[in-house]
């Protein structure tokens, strides 16, 4: 197994100006006869409500409320959790999500996999979690069994988006389509500058109270009356399949 790529809402906390990694041994060009790697760079951002304030009853879920509640403990927390994995021999891409967050992956412009979202109603995602004693039995906490897992067989040239609920909640499809489209080529720095791209604008329109949002969308499906972003951390990781070599 190879290029093992995951997070949950715990480590987009923690990312402060960027993150980034890559497989000095994967390279662009050639047939497909060979192993694979992955070329990997990321961006994030952590969640900053000091940007803008939050409109009255636009936080929902057990999330939001498990941290108000329990402010005082000593660990707590939830994550969701994506882990994608590329078996570089079979040509392979093993995948399990728990959550909202997800991946995408892209074949010629266009969505040829991706994950499914699990909730457990509005705004409240499948997670683990840790509740203090106190609350044990009361908060969610999902098992790692409830991840849907899945394989699917990639190509070389393939772009392979994870990227946790602060992006999707912001961006739909076709304006993540459009930014790949920029990516002409598996070179680290043109992955690179696309990611923090892509973070970037999400992150932008996290912040946009006039814009109709995917989050804003599926809150009006759900009988509220909610416009604007989505302020959440945002996590981008970008990879292109390419040739492996020793």
């Amino acid at each position: 197994m190879f290029s093992v790529l995951s997070y949950g809402r715990l480590v987009a906390r923690a990312v402060l100006g960027g993150l980034s990694q890559t497989d000095p041994r994967a390279g662009g060009g050639g047939g497909g006869g060979g192993d694979y790697g992955l070329v990997t760079a990321g961006c994030g951002f952590g969640k900053d409500f000091r940007k803008g304030l939050l409109k009255k009853g636009a936080c929902y879920g057990d999330d939001a409320c498990f941290v108000a509640r329990h402010r005082s403990a000593d660990v707590l927390g939830s994550s969701t959790a994506c882990i994608v994995v590329l078996d570089r021999t079979s040509h392979r891409l093993h995948t399990a999500n728990l959550g909202d967050s997800g991946f995408l992956v892209v074949r010629g412009g266009e969505v040829v996999h991706r994950s499914d979202e699990q909730q457990h109603y509005f705004n409240t995602p499948f997670q683990l979690s840790i509740a203090p004693p106190e609350a044990e039995g009361v908060v969610l906490s999902d098992s790692p069994d409830a991840a849907d897992s899945t394989s699917f067989d990639v190509q070389l040239g393939d772009i392979i988006l994870t990227a946790t609920d602060g992006l999707f909640d912001n961006m739909p499809d076709y304006m993540i389509l459009q930014e790949l489209k920029k990516l002409k080529n598996s070179n680290y720095e043109s992955i690179q500058q696309t990611a923090r791209s892509i973070a970037e604008q999400a992150h932008e329109l996290a912040y946009d109270p006039n814009y109709m949002s995917p989050f804003a969308q599926f809150a009006c499906d759900n009988g509220l009356n909610v416009r604007g972003g989505k302020p959440d951390d945002i996590t981008v990781l970008l990879s292109i399949v390419a040739e492996y070599t020793d």
